[in-house]
């Protein structure tokens, strides 16, 4: 892994536009700052209304910022207009949200294929690497059902890979296993880390729960409450690769939550 940035967060600050009666608006985020490296997986926690989401859609050019810089590989990807956003940044950033967003008129195969259709690049290459992700999550034998004949996990694995098809260098999650019950979150989990080890992609993971944090996470990052900023930074001393089934019970777990959920409160 290398130690050069290929993310920087540079003081960066959110007010969306003021209500009726209102001169400004509050800021949601101000002054917030912290780097990825290439194929770090940084995981993100903090207490609900934090701005993780709007963190992630800043970063994503799928919404505008108030102050402050996004760098992204040295270039400054930076929109305070809407008119300057590119959204992924020329396919450059993928993004995974709560919300599976398949197409229902499309099969498993045929959602995973979508992106490199649109972009273009659909070839026997291609192909075969998206092929090899449904088999890496165990959706092999459902490639040509339909998004509505799925279980829910099912659904989360084929919008995981979708994303992981087209292959842009950096991923973002926004809490993607939170509708999931717990046995199958598990199994997510221990998907993501299958998959990013097969190429180690940079992944900001942004998740409420603690635990998770840990499971995946090379660093934790924790928000403060709005105005947010970074409140702590906690490097994961537990190594890999790491057994998520059983990740309360390996060594440095208990230390590392504890130190996380004391910079929550």
């Amino acid at each position: 892994m290398s130690d050069a940035p290929l993310l920087e967060i540079r003081d960066l600050g959110k007010r969306f536009p003021p209500r009726p009666g209102r001169d400004v608006s509050p800021w949601v985020i101000q002054g917030l700052s912290f780097s990825v490296r290439p194929g770090e997986l940084l995981t993100i926690v903090g207490p609900s209304g934090a701005g993780k989401s709007t963190l992630l859609n800043m970063i994503a050019q799928i919404d505008t910022i108030s102050a402050g810089e996004i760098v992204f590989n040295g270039e400054a990807v930076t929109a305070h207009d809407a008119r300057g956003l590119r959204p992924g940044f020329d396919r450059r950033i993928g993004y995974v949200t709560q919300d599976d967003c398949l197409l229902p008129w499309r099969t498993t195969i045929d959602n995973v294929l979508f992106p490199i259709e649109v972009q273009g690049r659909l070839n026997d290459e291609t192909r075969a690497h998206a092929e090899m992700l449904v088999r890496a999550v165990g959706l092999s034998g459902f490639e040509r059902y339909y998004p509505h004949e799925l279980s829910g996990g099912m659904r989360k694995r084929a919008a995981l890979i979708r994303t992981l098809a087209y292959d842009p260098p950096v991923i973002l999650m926004d809490e993607p296993f939170a509708a999931v019950d717990a046995q199958t979150r598990t199994q997510l989990q221990a998907d993501l880390l299958k998959l990013w080890n097969l190429g180690r992609k940079t992944i900001i993971f942004v998740t409420h729960d603690i635990t998770e944090a840990i499971a995946l996470g090379d660093r934790a990052l924790v928000l403060s409450r709005q105005p947010t900023r970074i409140a702590a930074e906690h490097v994961i001393p537990i190594p890999r690769p790491r057994n998520v089934a059983d990740i309360f019970a390996l060594e440095g777990f208990a230390a590392a939550y504890e130190r996380i959920r004391t910079a929550i409160q």
